[in-house]
């Protein structure tokens, strides 16, 4: 039976997310060196590895974050979130342990299937929170990633001092805990009335971004959001090798500097989200988002060094706004029996963004980073992502508000 979820379920729900974020964020600090020493690649080798190692991870995001979203439609969402966490332990053990680049695809694959469990959590609180509060929520959502891009880079970075893959121990520790403590304090919230058989047509990617086409304007939002993620997947993609090649930081740098933008985001989406959207509305808040993610991704392209990067991490962070809030928007556009559903395919356009974004970054990155007849620089791929970024507030501005839904 379905219950009203108490404090700490609630609590496990977010520390799932957290814990995501956690295993996605420490990788990226020790990332060159741990490619270095697997493949005895350079930077500019390491890069194109590294996006390889991103495209295994979100294309297993997005093969399988409609089928988890599904799967939680059809039996529940507790245990759907409870294998998930304890598949990224195992995950962590295998990668810590990787001897070659084959075991650590390996465990890049896996994590990317475990990883699309906050396609669930995300069902988890549509569930207990109306329509017009979602957004809030996303946004406290958002925190918990943010959060984890404290504590995850922080991990990664400091530990990594000690080897590459120290790290992934303590992030497996961690995830075995979160599994105990989120048997015994969380509840089933998805009702058997609401409940819909599997079946495999919703639960593939293309099949389910078609799927929302009845859904009234759930397919021009879907696109801005697909661009947003593709510009952004700049991040992941080069930041680490960036840092090293421009400015010559170490695992510790890499990693705080991560920290301190997911410490401005969290507190910006955790604490602003919410006023944001009642002050300017779902729609400005977004383009507010974009024009921060325009202004700060052009600024790290142009960045002198240290000081003017942690000066435009405070600039970016308004670009927290736009995952919640477009989340919101597209979430009053699907039945409550679907929701589920539709955080499945955001997940697929994340995944599919990410997939695309940081294999064709990695790739910029390493080829303007070799000798080459046109330019050799460490921030090209950051100007063509902002090219894109601009692109996508552009379409954004294009789209009318969809009129009101009126559900029985």
């Amino acid at each position: 039976m379905a219950r009203q979820p108490g404090r700490f379920a609630v609590i496990f729900v977010f520390i799932t997310v957290f814990l995501d974020m956690v295993g996605f964020g420490l990788v990226m600090p020790v990332l060159p060196r741990l490619i270095e020493e697997v493949s005895g690649s350079d930077i500019a080798g390491a890069s194109i590895w590294g996006g390889w190692l991103f495209f295994a991870y979100g294309g297993m995001q997005f093969l399988f974050g409609p089928a988890i979203g599904n799967l939680s439609d059809a039996y529940g969402r507790r245990p759907v979130l409870l294998l998930s966490v304890f598949g990224l332990a195992v995950d962590y053990v295998l990668t810590a342990f990787a001897p070659s680049m084959l075991w650590l695809f390996v465990g890049r694959i896996f994590a990317g299937i475990c990883g699309a469990s906050y396609t669930t959590a995300n069902a988890f609180l549509a569930d207990i929170t109306k329509p017009d509060e979602r957004a809030k929520v996303f946004g406290m959502m958002g925190a918990a990633f943010g959060l984890g891009f404290v504590i995850g880079p922080a991990i990664g970075g400091l530990l990594g001092e000690f080897g590459p893959r120290v790290p992934f121990f303590v992030a497996a520790g961690l995830s075995l805990l979160n599994f105990v403590y989120g048997w015994f304090v969380l509840p089933e919230t998805l009702a058997p009335e609401n409940r819909r058989p599997f079946r495999m047509a919703r639960s593939n990617p293309i099949g389910t971004l078609k799927v929302f086409r009845k859904y009234r304007g759930v397919v021009p939002l879907g696109a801005v959001m697909f661009l947003y993620f593709l510009a952004t997947a700049v991040y992941p993609a080069i930041w680490a090798f960036w840092g090293i090649a421009a400015f010559g930081w170490t695992e510790a740098t890499v990693g705080l500097t991560l920290a301190a933008f997911g410490l401005v985001t969290a507190i910006v989406q955790g604490g602003l989200t919410g006023p944001a959207v009642t002050w300017l509305g779902e729609r400005k808040t977004v383009v507010v988002g974009l024009a921060a993610g325009v202004i700060a991704i052009f600024g790290y392209g142009l960045a002198p060094g240290l000081v003017a990067v942690l000066v435009l991490l405070v600039i970016h962070a308004p670009e927290g706004f736009v995952h919640p809030a477009l989340t919101a928007l597209m979430s009053r556009e699907a039945p409550e029996d679907a929701q589920g559903e539709l955080q499945g395919g955001i997940a697929s356009l994340q995944s599919i963004g990410l997939l695309i974004g940081t294999l064709f970054f990695a790739q910029v990155f390493g080829l303007f980073m070799k000798p080459n007849p046109w330019i050799v620089s460490p921030s090209v791929a950051y100007f063509i992502a902002g090219v894109l970024m601009l692109l996508t507030l552009a379409y954004f501005l294009t789209l009318r508000p969809a009129k009101p839904v009126t559900r029985p």
